[in-house]
């Protein structure tokens, strides 16, 4: 019975969430397993450049660390505000949502560039939990039973515990500051007199995940109108 809930809640993830939260367990456990190394994934610009190793610029998303606290950490704060952005404020734009992802990435990617930053996958967490929380600005929030506070401090509270547990905090602010920039771009800018919308989906993303709406002058032919269609009932007659 558990096994069949936790199937359950597992199918019920929206897609995206289910595919990145999915891929990081699954990088996570084969270094675990020693299948690979986290050598073979961190971010490491000469060797994408040179040799040509172009899936580090996706798997030093997915390598959180070994097992242990600030692995679950991660993953349940990546799993809950990556699901309620989906299902929320995303809900019905899914490509919208994997743009937000590739925009994301290709930000910390370029600030990789110019810092030894090896993994960023917990500065990407931070991202989605900055968007959300400035999404949700009058939710209250309880930390541990110690804290409670409005949502938009949520991002500065998981820095300042980042910080206790002596983590430098160079990639939470990393995360925050591209949380920032997307919500300016998308929320705050296109609402200013004289702004507009700067952050376009491309269309190849919206005919992969969003299903196209139907045409409001789409005429169907004769015989393809509901009136003229054969009813169950003539159908079911047959000749004497």
């Amino acid at each position: 019975m558990a096994y069949q809930g936790l199937a359950q809640e597992y199918l019920g993830m929206p897609a995206v969430t289910r595919a990145y939260t999915t891929a990081c367990v699954i990088t996570t456990a084969a270094v675990q397993l020693e299948f690979i190394t986290p050598f073979q994934l961190y971010f490491n610009p000469d060797l994408i450049f040179r040799k040509f190793q172009i899936w580090r610029l996706i798997t030093n998303f997915l390598f959180f660390g070994p097992l242990g606290f600030s692995f679950f950490f991660n993953m349940i704060f990546l799993y809950r505000y990556c699901r309620m952005l989906e299902e929320g404020s995303f809900r019905g734009r899914t490509a919208d949502f994997v743009f937000m992802f590739l925009f994301g990435g290709f930000l910390m990617t370029l600030f990789g560039l110019f810092a030894s930053l090896f993994f960023l996958g917990q500065a990407f967490t931070i991202m989605l939990v900055y968007v959300w929380s400035r999404r949700n600005p009058y939710i209250r929030m309880n930390f541990f039973g110690l804290l409670n506070f409005q949502a938009p401090f949520l991002p500065w509270v998981l820095m300042g515990f980042s910080l206790l547990l002596g983590n430098s905090i160079i990639i939470d602010l990393l995360g925050i500051a591209v949380g920032h920039i997307y919500y300016f771009l998308e929320d705050v800018f296109p609402n200013q007199p004289g702004g507009k919308k700067l952050l376009l989906t491309p269309g190849f993303l919206k005919m992969v995940f969003d299903t196209p709406e139907e045409d409001p002058n789409y005429n169907p032919l004769p015989e393809d109108r509901p009136e003229n269609q054969p009813r169950d009932q003539d159908q079911n007659q047959h000749p004497q």
